[in-house]
């Protein structure tokens, strides 16, 4: 069964994520159809890139990205749960992308981005740094507003679990389709 990653991409204290990222692996599980597990970088102690040689040897000298590069090969694909600070997404989790490179290649990711609009920006640029890790990114996404969507608590709109359950369909299918490249 295909094993996905819900990363969830926010270290910051007071975080909005976690209670998204539940929302998306409750919904995700109900499917049936994968392994839906949250990947909370706080759990991985990751810290500022401290490993002396590129990702791609895979020679890793800390227990930390040891830890986090075994997580990662273990999944088939993706849903990056992403704020938008500043008009991007966070350090943290540009940070964990950077410390591996094989363990990204040839799976698919999704995004569930939430900000004042959206995390559209933020997603655009998830897109661009994971196509460079060879990463196949889904179409459909999942933007959900601070003012719509987190009156009195995470509330999302009711569309939202359409697209979601879109991005996940096509989060799959990729994840699928790419295992064999994997080998």
């Amino acid at each position: 069964m295909l094993k996905v990653g819900i990363i969830l991409g926010s270290t910051r204290p007071g975080r909005t994520g976690e209670v998204v990222a539940q929302w998306v692996r409750d919904l995700a599980v109900k499917r049936g159809d994968a392994e839906y597990e949250i990947v909370d970088l706080l759990d991985y102690d990751l810290g500022n890139l401290d490993e002396p040689e590129h990702p791609s040897t895979g020679n890793y000298r800390h227990e930390h990205t040891r830890r986090w590069s075994a997580k990662i090969a273990s999944l088939d694909a993706f849903v990056i749960v992403t704020p938008e600070y500043n008009n991007s997404y966070p350090g943290a989790l540009k940070n964990a992308l950077d410390f591996l490179y094989t363990e990204w290649t040839n799976k698919a990711a999704g995004f569930v981005g939430y900000g004042v609009d959206g995390a559209p920006r933020a997603i655009s640029h998830l897109r661009h740094v994971l196509g460079l890790l060879s990463v196949a990114t889904v179409s459909n996404q999942v933007g959900l507003s601070i003012h719509t969507d987190f009156v009195d608590g995470f509330n999302p709109a009711d569309f939202h679990e359409d697209r979601l359950n879109a991005v996940l369909d096509q989060v799959n299918t990729w994840g699928s389709a790419l295992r064999p490249l994997r080998g």
